[in-house]
Formats: C-alpha cells, structure tokens, sequence
C-alpha cells in the first residue's frame, strides 16, 4: 500500500504490515474483512487484510518483536520476538521463514558474530547471556547485573556488555572468560553512574562510546589501554523543557526534581569522525569529536526517548551520504544533517516502534513493533530496491496505479440525525453501525437501499441535479469574451465604458505612430521607436483607473442593487436620446407614435440651427469632424458626466423661437437678375449674369439675329423651344451621320458636332471671346438662397 507522507517530495511503500498514517492505522473492522481458513490446520483461521502487500511471507510474532537484524551477506534476516520468547530467521532468497528457536526468557539485545546467521550472541532480561550457533543454544553464562545493550570488538573477541552500574562487562571469546570490567569515572569524583543504556565500537578506529544514564555525557575509552580518553558533555540546558532547573549547577537547588537527561541511542559514522547521539528527551545531536559543540540538533517533537539513530550510507542510487534516521516510540524521521529542520520524510507507524533497521545501501527499512506483524517499508528516493527483491520497484509501479481507490470507498459516513431520517437508529448497538466520530460508518448498499424507501422520488432529483450539472459544465465551455468577466449587471454602461477607454487607446496609439514618423533618425530607429510607443502605450492606457478596474466601483457590476433602472425619469432626463431611440425600437407595440420623415428632418435642422457654429468657425468645425471621424461611437451625449441637459434644452428653445429682424437692418441678399446687366464701362456683361445670359447676348451680338434652325425657335432671353418628329428619312440620315461620311454627301465640318435633328454645336463663326473671369464663372456658394425645409434663410 502506497502511503504518500510529504506530499510532492518523497513517497513510501508498506510492503510489509499495517500502513502508516499521519496518526494511526486504519480500523480493524475496515481492513480485516475476510477470515480465511489455514490448510492443513483444523480450525485454524487467518485474517486477510485488503489493500496490502507481503513482501516477505510469515513476517510476525504471535504478540510483539523486541529487534530485527539482516546479516552482512544480506542473505537473512534474524528477529527475536514474544510471546513466547523465540527467535526467527527469514530466508530472504525464498522470501519466506526458515526456522525459529524459543528460549526461556525475552531477548534485550542480541549481535551477529558470523556474517551468516550460524553464530550469534543474545542479552536475555534475566540477567543470561547465550551463544547460538547453527545446531541451537551453544553456551549460556550470567553477569552480575541486569544487561541493557550489546557490543563486540573484533579485534580482541571481546564482547562488550553495559547495564545497570557504571561497569562494562568483557567477555573474551577466544579465551572463553571474563576480563577485567571497565569502569566508568562520570563526571569526577563523588558523581555515580547509575547505569550505561548504549554501547558504540567505531568501525573506524575502534573507539568505545558509552552513553550514560542520569548525567547527560558520553564517555570514549580506548581499548589499547581501556581507560578514559574524553568526556562529552550535552547542553543540558537547551534540550530540558522551559522551566525545569538543571541539576548539579553551583549554587542551584534542584526543587522542582524534573527529569535528567540521560543518553539512550549512539551511532558512529564510518568516516570516524561524526557520532550522532539520541537522548531521553527527544534530542539527536551531531558531533564531530574534535569539537564540543554539537553542529546539529533534531528534536522528534513527542518527547519520547530516541530509540534508534543510525547513518544513511552507502548505495549508488542513495538521496544523499549525509542523511541520518532518528526514531522514538511514535515516529521514525530522516533528515540531513546540514538542515535539521526539514525533513526528508517522517513515518508514523501503526504500532509502537521497538526497533528499526535500515538495509546498508536500499531503500528499505525494517521495523520490530508491539504489533504482530513486522512492518516493512520501501522509499525509492532514499535507494533502490535489494537484489533479493529487485522485482519490487515494478511492483510499486502498480501499487500507485491503484492510489486511487479510496479505503471508505463501500462505506457512507452519516450523522446521527441523518441516521433518525432514515429510519436506521434503530441499528445503533449493532455490527451494522460502526461508530467513528459524531457518527457511524455505514455500508454503502444499506444506505442507499434505506434512502430509497424513505425518498422515493430520489432518483429523479438526483436525474435532474445531474442534467443541471452536466448543463452548467458545458457552459463553462463556451467561448465568452474576456470583457464579460466579473460584469454581472449595468452591462451597457460597461460596454460604453470599454468603448471609450478603446477610442482613447486608439488615439494615443495614432498620436505615438504621427510623432515617431515626424523624427529624423535612421530609418531603424524610427521604426523600433514607433513599434515601442505603439506597444507602450496602450499598456499605459490599459492600467490607466476606470469605473471597471477601481476596486471602490466594484459593486456597480456586481451587486443587483446598484442596477441602473433604465425605465426611470431620472435616466430618461439624464440620456434623452438613448430612451427615444430605444422608444422608436419599441414601434407600435407600445403607446408611442413613431417620428415621420418631415419630424425627423426638421429635428436635424434644429440641431444644425442650434449648435452654435458661427461663419469663422468653419475650419475648427472642419478639424473636428476629422477628429470625430477616428472614433468609433459618436454618441457622446449620452454620457452621464459629459451631457449638459439644461444647457441643450436652452439652445433648442431658443432656435425654436422666430428670430424677429430689425426693420434697418439689410439682411444682405444678393438675387440673381432676371435680365443681362452691363458692368461698367465696354458694355461687358457683369459677374453674376448666368451662363445662358451669356451665351445668348454673345450670339445677338455676333449675328445680328438668332439662328434659323427647322422645328428650333429662340426667345430673346436665351429660351430654347425643339419640335422633334420621327420619320424613317431623318432615322437614315441619322445613320449616316453615325456610320460615316456617306456617298455624295457634303463633308462634316472642322469643329461642329450634329446632333438631332439638324442640330449643330459649335463653330469658328459663332466663338465668342472670354474674358478670363467671365470664363471662370462663380467660386463660392450662391449666397441668400432660401432654405428648402424652413422659411428663413441660413447663416453660414
């Protein structure tokens, strides 16, 4: 079972056992589903946990393991255990158990003395010590005190063993007896050491650590000579709790009797240098022994006494040389040593822990617990998996596969007044319920089964809920402009908000585009520079405040409350043009006569009389509507800060009003004679004499008489009256004319055009000599003319 402890960094694998929690186990009553019956025994019944893996087939003791040990071929595992008090020994190559012995009392502490498991050295609590070899109990002898750990030094055959006293027990196998016992000195004289709870022997140089109980210090002995060659006191006081006095301080009294600090757990680097030392306190400290200062401190967190510390090492594939295991009875952490504070990972198992034990060079960690069976975990980020168990990284593959399957996934969790609706209290007391919590844990077929009968429309609410969803999730789906964001209500004001903040950027932009191109540098410069402005700015315009952005506002787009009421006479009065138009939209189907096309012209001839365009002002008037011409929306009446309404209304009156003339005031109308006027000397025709005029008096003067054309008659002030009648002589001549010059025909001649019926334009005989101005004819616009839709004359 996959167990993700840190969640991103660091997953571990229970392959063998209970998994672990961040607290405790799953319950029994959850993971125990099936008894199944053992072949061969009668009436033998075993329990199989679902969800769970075993690695290794019959890891367990029949109540609690005491320590678990692989030997150093890595080909077996050696775990002593109770009740009754046996030893066990797992064939790691099979997978399976290979033997077990019992003995007559619990083991302490046993050692491998072979790197196989043939021969090997056990500390019973009944003061023996027994040597097993591969046929059973070799030899068993006593020592005067209760033993609390074990050590052995290879070189001499000297098995090391510390208990309660300040003696150390040596055992010389080669000679087969007792040596002279080791004597620690404590602090100095008068200080008596209660006890020795831990033994190290560095594989190094061989130094002997003893960790002393009661007095917070670490005595090194040498065994060349066996006497004491350092003292390393632990700062006392930064690891006993605030408040409690630190005992043997001159001229302190110890008179509250809290707790000492004693040395429970000792481990040495191979480097020879580096111990990490575990106190009753919940402290591992770091030390390098040419310092007496620790470099490192870790604290477990429960207080508990430190159990185990060891040293991460060896392995290609290993996290790192210098990671370091500390456990107590609760959690088991691996931290580096550099930063103590952050944790590699942390393991809580189900069951106390007793012992742990880290395979030299994997990932895999072996715990002996209070509980039957023996916990097995696998990290693949601290090492590979061992040779025995190569397949086991495969096999993790498959197991985070199945991450997904939740353990409750058959159960419901009801209240106890849901339980009441439906029926079931009448279950509390019974397997049916199992109480957890402020409720019960119920079996998921019974809680639909009850629901069903209590609702039974239930389905079909549950048929509509799901269409609701379904619906809802497919609108999410839908491709929405980003504008609509967080605008809920007064959507047109923030669509005419954007529209102005767009018209703005847009002019800002073309303002950046005229300034770069007016710039005399290089060619390349100037187009950087216009790509840079032109990209600039509108991020400036972008951030630029408005009623959308403006935190203050927000509630203007959100809130229902703060919907405008377009219907009210407040907006009505504030935006006329947007209700009329909206009132023209509405046509027939409300109580509103539509505008007819006089109406309309003449509200565009009130707008034009009464927007205050003087005759100087054309150019700016001009230069605005160039201006206007960039924008997209011109309706800038409407807006709520820029639309004066009084001032609007007072102009529209007063261009409704009849402007009264006074009676010696020339209005300054120039009307177009009826009859040619002479202008001035030379009987030249004057300025404002109309083209027919014109050319009607030049050809009086040039002949004499007006021309005689057949079915064309001439009045005297230029009128032309034409009779056409159709017949199929002049449609030939009018052929001829078209096709070409005909057979027999007179010629065409130079410069005149016949059309028609006789008609002819042009000639030598009929050019009249222009004067340059009298050929150029008017410039400006024909003033005082009347106005067609009013009965009063325009200024312009």
């Amino acid at each position: 079972m996959a167990t993700l402890l840190d969640p991103g960094s660091v997953k571990v694998y229970t392959v063998n056992g209970a998994a672990s929690g961040s607290s405790s186990s799953l319950p029994d009553w959850l993971t125990r589903k099936r008894a199944v019956k053992e072949k061969g025994k009668r009436g033998a019944v075993k329990e199989q946990i679902e969800g769970s893996l075993e690695l290794i087939q019959h890891f367990e003791f029949p109540e609690a393991s005491n320590r678990v040990k692989t030997t150093r071929d890595g080909h077996h595992i050696v775990a002593t255990g109770t009740y009754k008090p046996h030893i066990r020994v797992w064939d790691l190559d099979q997978l399976s158990l290979k033997f077990e012995r019992h003995s007559d009392a619990e083991n302490v502490d046993f050692l491998m003395l072979s790197d196989d498991w043939t021969k090997s050295i056990h500390l019973q609590n009944d003061r023996s010590i027994e040597f097993h070899n591969q046929g059973g109990l070799y030899y068993r002898t006593r020592i005067p005190r209760f033993g609390r750990a074990l050590g052995y030094h290879f070189p001499s055959c000297d098995a090391l063993i510390v208990g309660a006293g300040n003696e150390v027990y040596r055992l010389n196998l080669a000679e087969g007896r007792f040596m002279t016992p080791l004597v620690l000195q404590g602090e100095g004289e008068g200080d008596d050491v209660q006890g020795v709870n831990c033994i190290d022997v560095n594989p190094a140089h061989q130094l002997f650590a003893f960790g002393v109980e009661g007095n917070g210090t670490v005595e090194f002995c040498d065994p060349r000579s066996r006497t004491r060659v350092g003292l390393l006191r632990l700062p006392v006081g930064r690891l006993l709790p605030t408040g409690v006095s630190v005992p043997g301080l001159p001229g302190l009294e110890d008179i509250t009797g809290g707790p000492s600090v004693s040395v429970t757990a000792l481990a040495s680097r191979i480097d020879g240098l580096s111990y990490a030392v575990g106190t009753s306190t919940g402290h591992t400290l770091l030390y390098d022994i040419r310092s007496a200062r620790p470099f490192a401190i870790k604290d477990q967190g429960y207080g508990l006494p430190v159990k185990n510390v060891s040293w991460i090492e060896g392995g290609s594939r290993m996290a790192g040389e210098s990671l370091v295991l500390s456990a107590d009875k609760k959690v088991i952490k691996i931290w580096e040593k550099n930063s103590p504070s952050v944790n590699f990972t942390s393991i809580t198992p189900a069951s106390d822990i007793n012992d742990v034990h880290h395979l030299p060079g994997s990932g895999l960690l072996m715990l002996a617990n209070e509980g039957i069976q023996m916990t097995t975990y696998y990290i693949p980020q601290l090492g590979p998996a061992p040779r025995w168990c190569s397949f086991l990284e495969n096999l993790t593959e498959e197991m985070e596969d199945q991450t997904t399957r939740t353990a409750y996934q058959d159960y419901k969790f009801v209240k106890r007044s849901e339980l009441a609706s439906l029926g079931l209290d009448h279950l509390i007391g019974t397997p049916a319920l199992k109480p957890y919590m402020h409720g019960y844990f119920l079996s998921l077929q019974l809680y639909d089964t009850a629901r069903l009968i209590a609702n039974p429309y239930v389905y079909e609410e549950h048929r509509e809920r799901a269409i609701r969803e379904k619906m809802e999730k497919m609108s999410e789906t839908r491709i929405r402009t980003r504008n609509d964001a967080g605008v809920k209500v007064n959507k047109g004001l923030a669509e005419k908000i954007r529209k102005e903040e767009g018209r703005e950027r847009k002019k800002t932009e073309k303002k950046a585009a005229r300034k770069a191109k007016s710039t005399e540098d290089d060619a390349m410069g100037v187009v950087e520079n216009t790509h840079a402005r032109a990209e600039g700015e509108p991020g400036k315009a972008a951030e630029k405040a408005s009623l959308l952005n403006d935190p203050r506002f927000g509630e203007l787009f959100e809130n229902p409350e703060f919907e405008v009421d377009e219907e009210s006479r407040e907006f009505a009065l504030l935006n006329p043009s947007a209700v009329a138009q909206r009132m023209n939209q509405r046509g027939a189907g409300a109580n509103v006569r539509t505008r007819t096309a006089a109406e309309s012209e003449e509200e565009e001839s009130d707008k034009v009389s009464s927007d205050g365009i003087d005759d100087d002002s054309e150019s700016e008037s001009g230069r605005r509507s160039n201006s206007e011409s960039e924008s997209e929306d011109s309706d800038a009446a409407g807006e709520l800060w820029t639309d004066d309404i009084r001032a609007r209304a007072a102009a529209r009156q007063s261009a409704a009003k009849p402007r009264k003339v006074p009676v010696n005031r020339n209005p300054n109308v120039r009307l177009v004679p009826m009859r040619a006027q002479a202008d001035g000397a030379g009987g030249r025709l004057g300025r404002n004499t109309t083209f027919g005029q014109r050319r009607s008096t030049a050809s009086l003067k040039g002949k004499g008489k007006l021309p005689d054309f057949e079915g064309v008659e001439f009045s005297a002030d230029g009128g032309v009256e034409m009779t056409y009648i159709p017949s199929a002589s002049a449609a030939a001549d009018e052929d001829e004319d078209r096709g070409g010059r005909a057979a027999g025909k007179k010629p065409k001649r130079k410069g005149i055009e016949t059309f028609g019926a006789g008609l002819e334009k042009g000639g030598e005989e009929r050019a009249v000599a222009m004067s340059e101005a009298e050929r150029r004819g008017r410039t400006q616009r024909r003033k005082g003319m009347r106005s067609g839709s009013k009965n009063t004359f325009r200024r312009l």
